[in-house]
């Protein structure tokens, strides 16, 4: 079975410390993908092990078998190849998978009330449910939903009806943290808590969504660079201010902040944002394709300058000023206001959208026969004195594309925090810092810092294409 494949399957599966003890030799499946194997080497007895895995009740895959302490891999792929037959044979994988902690239902965030009208629906669900090209998406909800549903009884209705891209974030949010190793529970308040060995931390989504009152309600429509520039220095901010402010000061009916509340307490404690604030789940460019330049001057409070200076590029950064549109004015620097020292950190990516559900689906294997995707965007430039990104075009689902959830996450670090987190715990993710009055940005390799997705399905003898 290909790993990528696998890892869809598996993703709530991996427990963090056998990440430390063990490394994945090989994949199986039966043909129907009914029940799963994996191959495992033991890093520290240097011997080998198989384990099964069939979906529970609420279809999730979970682990029924397991063989340790095997001599070499070979035996052990006979032994596991043994297993999934007999596992086939019998036939009886609803018992097979029975894990007896799970919920009476299964849990299907596609299945739609009976009697449901489809304008009822919200339209990005619509989208969803109905268009063809969305398979490999689909194929992902079907993976993920069920580890973070059953938890809280409102997650399939408002993901169906009135609040699709909070519940969208949640789940990519669920898989980015999952894939970055950490073992996640959901408590009442906040949203999520990860833990590895050594590690813990809690993280609350929030989302910025249209404003349907107030000056913001006035959308800006930038044509031009510098309308663009204002756009972003000031509209863009107070949007970004308005959701991370929300979240600082909420209070429970106990008067506890989300950092005082439960198994957050004494812990680090990250908001995580993506921008909403315009509609981009259909055939419209969503906001957080060209929003994201205005968090950084927002968060620290200083704007970036940069000049050439025989051929070297000099950057400096230099303290911003209050964000003012209209009648309204934002103070800049949130991790400057009072009790901002108790976030450690800012959580944000653009990619939290259908269209990286799609490619994660096609990356695994879903690809439909009769539709073709590309993606087009911007990578970080490696060059040190670079002042333009690098453009790119690819196919998606080709034999040797890959991605992984956590490509386009960025942290920003506050550098007031009381529990900072350390840039170890999250290798190969972009993460950024204000240290000495400088910007210091550590990124991997070819990160992404902007994307669209074009589908492109053939409807009899014409060709449909969406850009998302």
């Amino acid at each position: 079975m290909k790993r990528a494949r696998f890892d869809l399957f598996a993703l709530g599966t991996r427990l963090s410390p056998t990440r430390l003890i063990s490394e994945e030799r090989s994949h199986w499946s039966d043909h129907e993908e009914r029940v799963l194997g994996l191959v495992i080497r033991d890093t520290v007895d240097n011997d080998y092990g198989w384990l099964l895995m069939a979906r529970d009740k609420i279809g999730r895959f979970r682990c029924v078998d397991l063989e340790t302490s095997i001599d070499n891999e070979k035996l052990t792929v006979e032994r596991l190849r043994e297993r999934i037959a007999k596992a086939v044979e019998e036939a009886d994988f609803l018992a097979l998978g029975d894990q007896g902690d799970e919920t009476n239902y299964p849990t299907d965030v596609l299945a739609v009330p009976q009697g449901t009208k489809s304008e009822m629906l919200h339209p990005h669900f619509r989208i969803l449910n109905e268009s063809p090209g969305r398979h490999p998406s689909r194929s992902v909800f079907k993976e993920i939903a069920p580890w973070l549903a059953p938890t809280d009884p409102h997650f399939v209705s408002e993901f169906q009806f009135k609040h699709f891209d909070q519940r969208l974030w949640e789940m990519y949010l669920w898989a980015t943290f999952r894939e970055l190793g950490f073992d996640i529970s959901q408590p009442e308040a906040p949203d999520f808590l990860c833990r590895a060995p050594g590690i813990a931390f809690t993280i609350e989504a929030t989302t910025v969504s249209p404003s349907t009152d107030g000056v913001l309600a006035d959308h800006p429509d930038p044509k031009t660079p510098e309308e663009m520039t204002e756009f972003l220095h000031n509209y863009m901010p107070m949007k970004f201010g308005s959701s991370l402010t929300s979240k600082l000061n909420k209070k429970d009916k106990d008067g506890r902040s989300y950092w005082e509340r439960g198994d957050a307490a004494g812990k680090p404690f990250l908001l995580a944002i993506a921008d909403f604030h315009i509609s981009g789940g259909g055939r419209e460019t969503g906001s957080m394709t060209y929003t994201h330049s205005a968090l950084w001057p927002y968060l620290y409070g200083h704007r970036v300058e940069w000049e050439m200076l025989d051929g070297e590029l000099i950057v400096r950064a230099v303290k911003g000023v209050d964000h003012v549109y209209k009648t309204k004015r934002v103070e800049t620097g949130f991790f400057d206001l009072p009790g901002a020292e108790n976030i450690s950190a800012i959580v944000f990516s653009n990619a939290g959208t259908l269209a990286k559900f799609d490619r994660m689906g096609i990356a695994a294997g879903f690809l439909p026969s009769d539709h073709k995707y590309y993606r087009m965007g911007f990578r970080l430039n490696p060059d040190p004195n670079a002042v333009h990104p690098v453009p790119f075009w690819e196919e998606i689902g080709t034999d040797d594309y890959t991605e992984y959830w956590s490509d386009e996450l960025q942290i920003f670090h506050n550098p007031n925090a009381k529990n900072p987190i350390g840039e170890d715990m999250f290798g190969g993710v972009t993460q950024h810092f204000f240290r000495d009055g400088k910007q210091v940005t550590v990124s991997p390799e070819n990160m992404v810092l902007a994307s669209r997705t074009m589908i492109i399905g053939s409807i009899g003898d014409q060709e449909e294409r969406v850009v998302v």
